[in-house]
């Protein structure tokens, strides 16, 4: 991939997030305005829980361009991973959010209040709308980083909300039911919780210096022992960078060294098209292993939880 695409995936990436912080920043300050006005509490709560999620967006854009500032001798892979560490933040996030959905919700249940559902319908409209398009802006590249996925789910968790808001004003406006309102927002509560879950899964493995999902440690163990002039391999050890770079150390066991260079050069080609962006490669000869008890980690074939 050339260096110009890197580039322009890097400011298409970056203008999305300045576009969303400054969208959904406008739509806060109008709904606690129209949450005053109006004398709602459902409003007031949304563009509380709507501007965590912006607070989430500067989080996102932060971590995403320190993942592009080089190495320092104190940080000597620079700051990749404050992009994991962000895309864990944000699913932590999402969940509490859940919890003021769900608290808010119960609370009315016992306590029912009037809506103005005309109001709460067209201010919800304007959130869906700014959502769903904020939304569209991260879609493309959800899959290829974790923390631009992080806040790809935040706007569609808004958007869902705005949507059930929307509905249970028109329901309101209709009926009179209150009780739709929070109905609504338990309903929206566990659509949040399925999205926000794999995330939060994902996100603590790569802090752990887990394995990343999309890879497979049995996979990367076959292109290794497929490689010729490898007898061998132990010491093996895959992380994750950041929510896109992926790293491994292994010790490579050869019949003798007299051809490392080419077999390094032929073993980092075939794990980059496994998906390995940088690999750190050691090399011994058969019957010569490293120290007994200095080696920890995967080595020959394996099973994967």
């Amino acid at each position: 991939m050339s260096h110009e695409h890197h580039h322009h995936e890097f400011a298409n990436l970056d203008r999305a997030f300045g576009i969303g912080i400054v969208l959904n920043t406008g739509f806060v300050v109008a709904e606690f305005a129209a949450g005053f006005w109006y004398n709602s509490l459902g409003l007031i709560s949304d563009a509380g829980h709507n501007l965590g999620d912006v607070a989430s967006l500067v989080f996102a854009m932060l971590a995403f361009r320190l993942a592009k500032v080089d190495p320092t001798p104190k940080y000597t892979y620079g700051y990749k991973k404050s992009t994991v560490l962000v895309s864990l933040l944000n699913a932590v996030i999402l969940l509490v959010a859940v919890g003021f959905i769900l608290t808010e919700s119960i609370e009315k249940i016992f306590h029912p209040r009037p809506v103005d559902g005309d109001a709460v319908v067209w201010v919800a409209g304007a959130g869906v709308l700014i959502n769903a398009f904020t939304a569209w802006l991260f879609m493309k590249d959800r899959e290829k980083d974790l923390n631009v996925k992080g806040a790809y789910l935040h706007m569609v968790a808004d958007a869902l909300v705005s949507v059930g808001v929307v509905v249970s004003g028109v329901v309101m406006m209709y009926t009179g039911w209150d009780i739709i309102d929070s109905l609504t927002g338990m309903a929206v509560a566990v659509i949040i919780v399925v999205s926000a879950w794999g995330l939060l899964q994902d996100s603590l493995r790569l802090s752990l210096d887990g394995v990343p999902r999309d890879i497979s440690c049995a996979r990367i163990g076959e292109i290794i022992s497929a490689t010729p002039g490898v007898k061998g391999f132990h010491h093996m050890h895959i992380w994750a960078l950041s929510t896109t770079e992926t790293a491994l150390t292994v010790h490579i066991v050869t019949e003798d060294m007299k051809n490392t260079e080419e077999l390094k050069y032929n073993l980092k080609r075939r794990l980059k098209d496994g998906g390995i962006d940088h690999a750190t490669l050691e090399f011994e000869v058969s019957g010569n292993p490293c120290e007994a008890g200095s080696c920890a980690g995967v080595s020959g074939t394996l099973s994967e939880d």
